[in-house]
């Protein structure tokens, strides 16, 4: 079995080996990267598996770093975690704005880092094929924008539909409500992210159970979405 690979990219070289050796410890392999240049490079070059990222870096900041790696189609899937010293509730948030998959405060434990590690690429190791993807008792055949439950058509609306591809696209991966307004309405969309509510609440009610609370598309309180296909 391959060993999943993990880039570290910190400027401080204690934390750096401190994270390398129980990662490794844990059977993964790992490359560092002092600078978010270089980092960006790495991941062009290696492609690894999960990036842990650090905010606080020479040159290029991990919020920089992170933007880069969303806007390159060819990386843009690779999870991120981010880990700094910054604990503040804005920081968080524009970490998860920017695309990634978990944040990480100063000082932590290691087995909470390794746990967080395990977490992100249970959720991230299976990617939907280009055509098709299932979930439960839901197909999707994204090529003829088809959704079927239990052996029966869902009739989605287009927005609704592209709504779902993108949750699904990036699952596990926290979606804020303007990134998905941006994205599946357009930038020039006079709108609210009230709209994305509206359409995440009739998508509930055509893909989850309506007797049991949502299983799927989640609700982060304050934040937006994820979409969850865990069993």
């Amino acid at each position: 079995m391959l060993q999943e690979k993990i880039l570290i990219v910190d400027d401080e070289e204690h934390i750096c080996e401190l994270i390398k050796f129980n990662l490794e410890k844990n059977g993964y392999k790992t490359i560092v990267a002092g600078n978010g240049i270089d980092a960006l490079k790495i991941v062009k070059e290696e492609m690894p598996q999960l990036i842990l990222l650090d905010v606080m870096l020479p040159g290029m900041d991990g919020y920089d770093v992170c933007k880069e790696i969303r806007r390159d189609n060819a990386i843009s899937f690779i999870p991120v975690i981010m880990i700094t010293a910054r604990g503040e509730e804005f920081d968080k948030v524009l970490g998860l704005e920017l695309g990634a998959d978990d944040y990480m405060t100063k000082p932590f434990s290691i087995r909470e880092l390794v746990a967080r590690v395990k977490a992100v690429l249970r959720r991230t190791a299976l990617k939907p094929v280009d055509k098709c993807y299932v979930f439960g008792q839901v197909s999707i055949d994204f090529d003829k924008h088809e959704v079927i439950k239990n052996g029966e058509k869902v009739e989605l609306t287009l927005k609704e539909f592209e709504l779902l591809k993108m949750l699904i696209k990036n699952r596990g991966r926290v979606m804020t409500r303007d990134f998905l307004l941006d994205k599946i309405w357009g930038y020039e969309y006079v709108g609210e992210t009230r709209t994305v509510d509206v359409h995440i609440r009739h998508l509930r009610q055509k893909i989850e159970d309506f007797d049991k609370k949502p299983k799927y598309i989640e609700t982060i309180r304050g934040i937006g979405y994820r979409f969850n296909s865990e069993e």
